[in-house]
């Protein structure tokens, strides 16, 4: 199974299993009448809405490339986690609202140990669910599927706090402690709203993914080649769960064509192997200059013109300079 379609499958599964959560949380306050709780079920109502624009955005991002779409259809996916942040803040604050309201105007709880036992349930489902999604959403670079999981793991933080604070009543009768737990655990949400939607307008604009391109420098420091005398220009965007990549490769000029691409097809092979099978390469090779040789290690070259004087250590500054390296 490709990664595009392992992601809309476990985003399918998330849907209906928020559309039951919330179910469950709505019985939840139809027997307890808690304000605290009817906040956590408003909050899943954000969770299915999202759960299904998740699935939508997915299944959009899989369509093949056509004319209009080069590239693909990935970027749907920030917009869509975007979405999703901007929906979660409005829980967070709906949250926040009716707790303020609650401090106001306490209401009278009923069979407190079975609302507890229901929402704490709610929550386990939603915190294995939450890691899952984001584990398999980095491994596929999905961000729809990273921001549907940490969607999850805020709901279950929510959960957990408005438990905690229903505990707390049960046992000391304290109604207005249940408000303040509440809006703690609204803050968390609206701080894992911000990173969403953060993240979501850096994969719109483009912007540079230091933590992956630290990555990918490290592992071509690590697996690098003797043929590979210096890469440079290298740039990375994501265009949902798709990796699109293009550098300069210099190779000994006296390399045929076939053996330059043999060189090029090993380092795709390699980025492939690291970062997945979502990966487009565009990769350009130029022949090595008089003084390349001086930053070559390259053993037996029948072309040398004078020693190595210091091998080049790729960073992420210098790789992604245009400019060849020279001592």
């Amino acid at each position: 199974m490709n990664t595009v379609h392992q992601n809309f499958k476990i985003q399918k599964y998330i849907a209906i299993i928020s559309v039951a959560l919330f179910l469950i949380k709505i019985f939840a306050w139809y027997i307890t009448h808690s304000v605290a709780i009817l906040t956590d079920a408003l909050e899943s109502i954000v969770n299915v809405i999202a759960g299904f624009i998740g699935l939508y955005s997915l299944y959009v991002s899989g369509k093949p490339k056509d004319v209009d779409h080069p590239y693909g259809h990935g970027k749907v996916e920030f917009i869509s986690a975007a979405i999703e942040g901007v929906l979660i803040a409005i829980a967070g604050l709906l949250i926040i609202r009716e707790s303020i309201i609650n401090l106001s105007h306490p209401h009278l709880i009923h069979k407190l140990d079975y609302g507890i036992l229901l929402i704490v349930f709610t929550a386990l489902i939603n915190l294995f669910a939450g890691r899952y999604c984001v584990k398999t959403g980095t491994k596929n670079n999905s961000l729809a599927l990273i921001a549907g999981g940490k969607h999850l793991l805020a709901d279950t933080y929510t959960t957990l706090g408005i438990g905690t604070g229903l505990l707390l009543i049960y046992f000391t009768n304290i109604i207005w402690l249940d408000s303040v737990v509440a809006i703690v655990f609204a803050m968390i949400i609206l701080y894992t709203a911000y990173s969403i939607v953060r993240s979501s307008i850096a994969g719109i604009m483009d912007e540079a993914d230091m933590e992956l391109l630290k990555k990918m420098v490290d592992t071509l420091n690590k697996n690098r080649s003797e043929n590979w005398v210096d890469l440079h220009n290298l740039r990375i965007i994501k265009y949902g769960s798709m990796l699109h990549l293009d550098c300069h490769l210099t190779v000994p000029w006296y390399f045929n064509v076939h053996e330059a691409h043999g060189e090029i097809d090993q380092l795709s092979g390699l980025v492939r192997e690291h970062f997945g099978d979502s990966v487009e390469l565009f990769v350009h090779s130029d022949g090595c200059l008089d003084f390349s040789c001086s930053i070559c290690d390259k053993k037996n070259c029948p072309e040398r013109k004078s020693p190595l004087q210091q091998k080049i250590t790729w960073t992420m500054q210098n790789i992604s300079s245009n400019k060849k390296h020279q001592m």
